[in-house]
């Protein structure tokens, strides 16, 4: 609308739709900058382009605005530029306002489809369904809205830190998923999902990241690698009770933070249905009222999508429609009605309704209006446009060309004069598509386009319900005349559908009986269940708090081996001895205690008492001595035995899983002390367990702030004291206590498996320092557990390879208890560190089997002898200590491995063992570990 030669820049600023700009083909930069300044209300810096007009204006609601900036070869005159102003800003609100709509339609259309998946979600953790099939329709659910291929979902138990997989689906690991079988932590010592339970996070990203965030070590017993990883623990309170994880193995990144949270839904509704099972008609009602609101929430967000699509118009014409399915007379006034609408939303000039005959193989035209086809005349099925519309139930809009690429095709033929624009959509009843509503065009001046065809499928769908409200007018008089018929047929029927409802009353009744008590207790034994129990125990607190109550205790029992019994005779006989194990605690306790099963063969036990806590012992001693009495299973005579952990009750306990757990503690203490034991919880036990527990933490930032290193204690010749090699020796520099020898910590990472990331601290530093250079090897411990890893050479030697240090310095100090362990695996890794040069030697040699098979079946090189041999030797020497050295000095003289003397302190030892023949010595005599090898010091 300017001249020629005239050129525009326009900027806008928009909440919904960001920032922007543009120029016309022909404009400079300095259009664009105007506009843009005039939109901050910024000064012109551009002064010398007195031929550049601005206008900048703000919406209506204030939350947008747009600049215009624009030259003209000459000026306007004020009419004209008032005129082009007021169709410029016409022209760029108007597209301003459609994008926006445009772009909330789009939100709302997501909005949509989340709320419609979470709503599945919710119903199928209410729906009675089987365990596998309800979460693999949540997987199908979940895939939906995010790449989820590869899932499983797991159920974490962190009294008894076990996980047990109840779902499992992945394109590369073959695993199945045994919903009923439990790992343990040390099964799965470098599992990323133990990792994740322990973590307590959602994690996302490459497997290989999350395990070095987590700590975890590479495993391949443990499946694939993924490019992308997802994982999300659900929780029950503030406790961990299982995760479920996805994961991609052909493209990185594939999940985002909302993938995250929305996995976090989805684990939270399987904890629900896991839940379901042990209160179900409480579930029910929960359920129940989240549908509703679900369902709610869906209509109204159908009805702002639907009332966003259409304008005032459409809206009036929709009503029309509606009230002409109430009031036309029949069903040819309706059509002509319904013709006269759509005519007013669209060019609907020619218009026809195709149906599909009851029988199916006829196409019917009920109505049609035509300008070149007068008469449309039924006929049979045939490959028509119309009939490509009705067979693929989607709309169809073509113009001339687009309809004879199909016929080329071979795909359709045209019936009747050819048309320039040709509009049809399917006609549904129900979900069948019955027919066709059709516009078409002779005039090149008129085409439909993509939004006639959303307004003919909308108007569509309102024929169809039309034709039904008709069609049920029909039926509505015929039903009135049956159902005259039927009244007292009917009001029989429901005398006899009374009675069964009273029926069904009464069996729903003992249903909810059978619900409750199966909620309430276990199904192997009839005992009650932890539920229960803690119900009681909470009623037996509240009581004492009050002061009405009698003192109580908690019995926590386990048997011992129950294990060896399931390995070997069955589970089934495994069973039968957990009955008659309740059976027998059940007589033996009193009428008024109270016996539950916790799982597995964990029993616990809410007993009162009168006459002091020494009665809660001797009950305790009588209940060990009933389990032990021999019993038959499956055919075999068993003597079975038990440790128990009693907790008596004090006022410092807020609820009763506080009780359990210090039973179970005590119970621990007894399977220390030898087993078929009882043991009561006391404050030196709980002050033990709150340092074991403190040190833990201790030890695990320990090994992420790296304060672990190594003493060197120089190995010498007895002959000259010439340093021969040196033992790295650990020390932890801890944050308060200072330097901490391993005795002081060594048990405890043993037992949390963490002692293996410590030694793998403690190598990195000797292989660096033998990468430095110098004289001698250096020997470092290794731990049995080391070598159940299968990959633990491999990783030493790789250490070497990046330090680029001689792995024929190292020796292995291992003891007889890694020999025993799985011998076969160990000698491979023996053998294998061998051909790398990688010596072995064993440690405290003498105090152990002492078995000469494994010397002469294992590569060793080095013998060490005990310090407590060595003790005994010197100026008041023993002579068996004295005998038993010359015999291992013999042994290994024979042998051909060396000798060296562990823990000499004087003088007279190194004489001795000169004259015994021992070429090689450790002790204070030669020197003190030291953080530098030749230093000097006191640890």
């Amino acid at each position: 609308m300017l001249p020629d030669g005239a050129a525009l820049g326009v900027s806008w600023r928009d909440w919904a739709l960001g920032s922007g700009a543009a120029l016309s083909s022909n404009a400079l930069p300095v259009l664009r900058r105007r506009a843009e300044q005039a939109l901050s209300d910024a000064p012109s810096q551009d002064l010398d382009e007195p031929d550049v007009h601005v206008h900048a204006w703000g919406n209506a609601d204030g939350n947008a605005r747009m600049a215009i900036a624009w030259s003209v070869p000459q000026p306007l005159s004020s009419a004209e530029e008032e005129s082009w102003l007021l169709v410029a800003r016409t022209l760029l609100v108007t597209t301003q306002d459609a994008a926006r709509a445009q772009a909330r339609v789009v939100s709302l259309e997501k909005s949509k489809r989340l709320q419609q998946a979470l709503y599945e979600i919710a119903d199928l953790a209410s729906a009675d369904l089987e365990m596998p099939e309800m979460l693999r329709r949540i997987h199908t659910v979940v895939g939906s809205l995010m790449y989820a291929e590869n899932c499983y979902i797991v159920l974490y138990d962190d009294q008894r830190r076990t996980v047990r997989f109840l779902y499992f689906a992945d394109q590369r690991d073959p695993y199945v998923a045994e919903p009923g079988r439990e790992f343990s932590e040390e099964e799965m010592v470098n599992s990323m999902t133990f990792a994740l339970l322990r973590h307590g996070q959602p994690l996302r990203g490459p497997s290989s990241v999350i395990r070095q965030k987590l700590g975890v070590m590479r495993d391949p017993s443990h499946g694939p690698d993924s490019l992308d990883w997802l994982g999300v623990p659900m929780r029950r309170d503030d406790r961990i009770c299982g995760a479920i994880v996805v994961q991609s193995y052909d493209a990185p990144a594939s999940y985002a933070d909302e993938d995250r949270a929305l996995l976090g839904y989805v684990a939270q509704h399987i904890l629900t249905a896991l839940d379901r099972k042990h209160a179900h008609v409480d579930l029910e009602r929960r359920v129940e009222a989240r549908t509703h609101e679900l369902q709610r929430a869906n209509r109204e967000l159908q009805a702002e999508i639907i009332e966003r699509k259409r304008a005032e118009k459409l809206q009036g014409a929709l009503f029309r429609i509606t009230d002409l399915a109430i009031t036309s007379e029949n069903l040819e006034r309706f059509y002509a009605d319904v013709h006269a609408v759509v005519d007013e939303l669209i060019n609907a000039r020619n218009f026809y309704i195709a149906l599909v005959s009851d029988v199916g193989d006829t196409l019917q035209f009920p109505y049609s209006i035509d300008e070149r086809d007068p008469i449309r005349q039924s006929r049979r099925l045939t490959n028509g446009l119309t009939e490509y519309v009705i067979a693929s139930g989607k709309p169809l809009l073509a113009d001339r060309e687009v309809i004879r690429k199909l016929a080329e095709q071979g795909s359709l033929q045209q019936h009747g004069p050819p048309a320039y624009s040709w509009l049809g959509v399917p006609l549904f009843r129900g979900e069948d598509v019955v027919g066709a509503v059709v516009v078409q065009s002779y005039s090149p001046d008129v085409a439909f386009t993509a939004h006639d065809q959303s307004l003919l499928m909308f108007v569509a769908h309102h024929i169809g319900n039309g034709l039904d409200r008709q069609r049920a007018q029909e039926r509505l008089r015929a039903a009135h005349a049956e159902l005259e018929r039927r009244v007292e047929e009917r009001t029989r029927e429901l005398a006899d559908a009374n009675n069964q409802l009273l029926a069904q009353i009464a069996e729903r009744l003992r249903a909810e009986q059978r619900l409750t008590y199966q909620a309430t207790h276990d199904a192997l034994t009839g005992l009650p269940n932890r539920p229960h129990l803690l119900d009681r125990l909470s009623a037996a607190i509240e009581r004492a708090r009050h002061g009405d109550g009698q003192a109580f205790a908690v019995l926590f029992l386990d048997l011992d081996r129950f294990k060896l019994v399931n390995d070997s005779i069955g589970h089934a006989a495994g069973d039968e001895l957990l009955i008659e194990v309740s059976r027998r605690i059940s007589l033996t306790m009193r009428a008024n205690d109270v016996v539950s099963r916790l799982g597995g063969d964990e029993f616990a036990i809410l007993v009162e008492y009168a006459d002091g806590e020494e009665s809660v012992r001797d009950l305790s001693q009588r209940l060990l001595s009933v389990l032990g009495r021999p019993m038959w299973v499956a055919g075999r005579e068993l003597f079975p035995s038990a440790s128990l952990g009693i907790a008596v009750w004090h006022p410092r306990y807020r609820n009763g899983e506080e009780l359990l757990r210090d039973a179970d503690a005590a119970m621990y203490r007894a399977k220390e002390q030898g087993r078929d034991r009882c043991a009561m919880f006391d404050e030196a036990m709980r002050e033990a367990a709150m340092q074991s527990l403190d040190l833990e933490a201790d030890l695990r930032r320990a090994i992420n702030n790296h304060d672990f290193m190594p003493y060197y204690q120089p190995i010498t010749r007895l002959e000259d004291g010439e340093v021969i090699g040196y033992e790295a020796l650990l020390r932890w520099q801890h944050e308060r206590r200072g330097l901490l020898l391993p005795a002081e910590f060594i048990s405890l990472g043993e037992g949390s498996g963490l002692i293996e990331q410590v030694d793998w601290l403690l190598y990195e530093q000797v292989v660096q320092q033998i990468a430095r250079g110098g004289e001698g090897y250096i020997s470092v411990n290794v731990s049995p557990r080391h070598f159940r890893s299968p990959d633990f050479a491999d990783r030493l030697l790789a250490m070497f390879d990046s330090a680029g240090a001689d792995p024929s310095r190292l020796r292995l100090e291992i003891t007889e208890v890694a020999l025993l362990d799985d011998a076969p695996r160990t000698l491979r890794i023996l053998r294998t560190l061998r051909q790398h040069g990688i010596l072995a030697q064993l440690d405290d040699f003498g105090t152990g089997f002492s078995a000469l098979s494994y010397l002469h079946r294992f590569p060793i090189s080095v013998l060490k002898i005990d310090r407590s041999f060595i003790a005994g030797i010197g100026s008041e020497g023993r002579p068996e200590s004295l005998a038993l050295v010359r015999a291992i000095l013999a042994l290994a003289s024979t042998l051909g491995i060396d000798a060296i003397a562990e823990g000499v302190e004087t003088e007279c030892q190194r004489q001795a063992l000169l004259d015994l023949g021992c070429c090689f010595g450790q002790g204070y005599l030669f020197g003190r570990p030291a953080p530098q090898m030749g230093g000097v010091a006191t640890v």
